[in-house]
């Protein structure tokens, strides 16, 4: 056996081994909910209960595995900070958000999906709730494997959606509430691709697109900061902290003016300081963006935490609630949370994130397209502004698929300037075609280093002087053109990989669903 053949084999005992302890940690897990729910829970069908708690913690650890990448991996992406440094800001904020400002009453029929009226009889209620539940964490997780960040809410939609029409036929489906579903994937991405090209397109103008980028960054930064600031706080009084302290909509904006204007006057110096000390160069201005990556990252993932550990104990909860009032006569479709039932969404969640998590993050920061520091606070800054403005539009928006399209969003853009950077080359070689080589680069480095306005005067100043003829390119150069950097820049097949699963979550989840309810059903169990 030679020493090759040896280190393989050690290798994949280690690989044997973390799964086995991944394993071990989950199991443990479920045992302790178990406890937990026997002990907290209702005291009358306590296996039921158990049963169903195993599922729920098993559905929040699946939504840390999947959900939680977008709100840190551009911060890992780009370098911000360490993987392991993400894991553990977003497990604590995650269940933070979760146990502190979870929701103490939340729609069991997730967005009125089906009419609650016509689901009266309790044990159909409960096998209705487990088999919703248990369908969005089986597709959650296939989903995770695949390496697709799909929305945690729209696999609860699809699951409820299919064990209800099993439970109670076609008619029980609010057919409207599933067509503004439908259309959030679409408004979704849309949405936050363009505010995050806006946001990146500011920021070239205004800064690296400057010849004294350190000055520009002094006075831009902290404008972007307080801009931050103020979003972020809006975000999380509206999101995270709406029911321990609920605020009409312009009262919030007022207070969050008011915090990001403390901020602003605090970090402005600091932001100053550090800029004298920073080479002209883009990627040192990059590095003001550290802290409010972090920032961002913690605060995102709190208002996750709070907003969708609901899509894991909600369902749990009605259960629950179900049981202790054993009453067949008036079924809710609302419930009460039991603390001790957020306290296993939070945990669950960032168990799952710590355990699993890695590769949705690493897919969400890496594998799309490139992110440095200033396109991740472009895609952060997308996703607190779109939830924001799509909330008060009213307008139906998956925070997964926001950050996606914000991230598809600053790669096309990418895509889009690097084909015109090459055409603007070319435009320049054409003009000096048959000039020394020398001075042709000499006039390139002029070019490339000259400001973006610059640059537009020197290729109007070749057209009119019309130094080159035939500046045209022909219809197959142009196609040429068009394809310069864009594989390289944003990937196709993640691209596809991803809105392929965003298509089919709602029908994958449904007939989840529908098997699960008649599995359940045919499994029996008495109330």
């Amino acid at each position: 056996m030679d020493i090759k053949t040896i280190k393989h084999i050690e290798k994949a005992t280690q690989g044997n081994i973390r799964d086995s302890l991944k394993i071990a940690i989950v199991l443990v897990f479920f045992i302790v909910v178990c406890i937990i729910a026997s002990v907290f829970g209702a005291t009358q069908h306590i296996m039921l209960l158990a049963f169903a708690t195993v599922i729920g913690a098993y559905m929040a650890m699946n939504i840390g595995a999947n959900d939680v990448a977008n709100n840190v991996g551009p911060a890992v992406g780009s370098n911000a900070i360490t993987l392991l440094g993400a894991i553990l800001i977003a497990a604590f904020f995650e269940a933070f958000g979760a146990i502190v400002a979870g929701a103490d009453v939340v729609d069991t029929i997730k967005s009125g999906i089906i009419d609650p009226e016509s689901v009266r009889d309790s044990q159909v209620f409960v096998a209705l709730m487990l088999g919703a539940l248990l369908s969005s964490a089986i597709w959650l997780h296939l989903a995770t494997f695949l390496g697709a960040p799909v929305s945690t809410t729209h696999s609860l939609v699809g699951g409820v959606l299919g064990a209800g029409i099993v439970a109670g036929g076609m008619e029980v489906v609010k057919w409207m509430e599933l067509a503004k579903i439908v259309s959030s994937w679409i408004i979704s991405p849309v949405m936050g691709g363009l505010f995050a090209v806006i946001f990146l397109v500011v920021i070239k103008r205004t800064i690296t697109y400057k010849e004294n980028k350190n000055a520009a960054a002094k006075i831009v930064v902290p404008l972007l900061v307080f801009l931050m600031s103020w979003a972020f706080t809006l975000y999380l009084i509206i999101k995270g902290l709406k029911r321990i302290i609920p605020m009409h909509f312009s009262v919030a904006c007022i207070v969050s003016l008011l915090i990001a204007a403390v901020i602003f006057f605090i970090t402005r110096p600091l932001i100053v300081r550090k800029a004298q000390s920073l080479a002209n160069t883009k990627e040192d201005i990059g590095t003001l963006f550290t802290i409010p990556l972090i920032f961002a990252a913690a605060m995102l993932s709190f208002a996750h935490g709070a907003n969708d550990v609901s899509n894991a104990v909600g369902p749990l909860a009605a259960i629950n609630q179900t049981l202790v009032s054993m009453s067949d006569q008036v079924l809710s479709n609302k419930a009460g949370v039991p603390f001790w039932i957020l306290l296993i969404g939070g945990l669950g969640i960032s168990i799952g994130l710590a355990l699993y998590g890695p590769r949705l993050i690493r897919t969400v920061g890496n594998e799309i397209t490139d992110l440095d520091k200033i396109r991740a606070f472009c895609v952060a800054m997308s996703a607190a502004i779109t939830v924001l403005v799509a909330s008060q539009l009213g307008l139906p928006v998956s925070s997964t698929h926001v950050t996606i399209g914000a991230i598809f969003g600053v790669g096309f853009l990418r895509e889009y300037l690097k084909r015109r950077y090459y055409e603007m080359q070319q435009t320049i070689i054409q003009a000096h075609r048959g000039k020394d080589s020398v001075e042709v680069e000499r006039f390139l480095e002029q070019f490339n280093k000259a400001s973006i306005k610059r640059k537009g005067q020197i290729l109007e100043s070749l057209k009119r002087n019309e130094i080159e003829d035939n500046i045209n390119f022909s219809k197959k150069e142009k196609k040429t053109l068009k394809k310069a950097y864009k594989n390289e820049l944003v990937k196709r097949s993640a691209i596809n990989r991803i809105i392929a699963s965003w298509i089919i979550t709602v029908p994958a989840s449904a007939l989840l669903g529908a098997f699960s309810y008649s599995a359940i059903m045919w499994i029996g169990f008495e109330l």
